[in-house]
């Protein structure tokens, strides 16, 4: 018999990357992707970044919070595959003109599944290698 689970998810709440340099990802996040600054704890190391109603949390590793997970992210090994931000509209020619003038690598534009059903989206990387998938709405492969 299946167990009642006494909550319902509704939606992602935060991601948490450890990240070497603070400076470089926080422009990436903020500059690049539109991301704002949401909070701030330089005690212990925690910078929260506000992605519509989420939050990208980035705590360096020569830091309290970061420190606490092992070696740093690197080629050979990472702290998750990937992460996606719901995105809206998603006109994939804009989106990769955008990301070109800060020289993201572009990835293959395709129909990929999320929380919302399938629609357009676009992998791409951080500058420490983590992989963003920028997610466009149920509808945006019909158009």
């Amino acid at each position: 018999m299946k167990e009642t689970v006494p909550f319902t998810i509704k939606g992602l709440d935060h991601v948490v990357l450890r990240v070497k340099s603070l400076k470089r990802m926080m422009s990436f996040y903020c500059d690049v992707l539109g991301c704002n600054i949401d909070d701030e704890n330089k005690e212990i190391g925690l910078y929260q970044l506000r992605a519509g109603s989420q939050l990208i949390d980035l705590v360096p590793i020569d830091e309290m919070l970061g420190s606490q997970g092992g070696p740093a992210p690197g080629p050979d090994g990472h702290n998750m595959d990937h992460f996606a931000l719901q995105i809206s509209p998603y006109n994939d020619e804009s989106i990769r003109k955008h990301l070109a003038k800060f020289g993201v690598e572009l990835g293959e534009t395709r129909v990929r599944r999320g929380a919302e059903g399938k629609g357009l989206s676009i992998q791409i990387r951080d500058p420490e290698g983590n992989c963003v998938e920028l997610k466009g709405p149920q509808d945006s492969h019909t158009k």
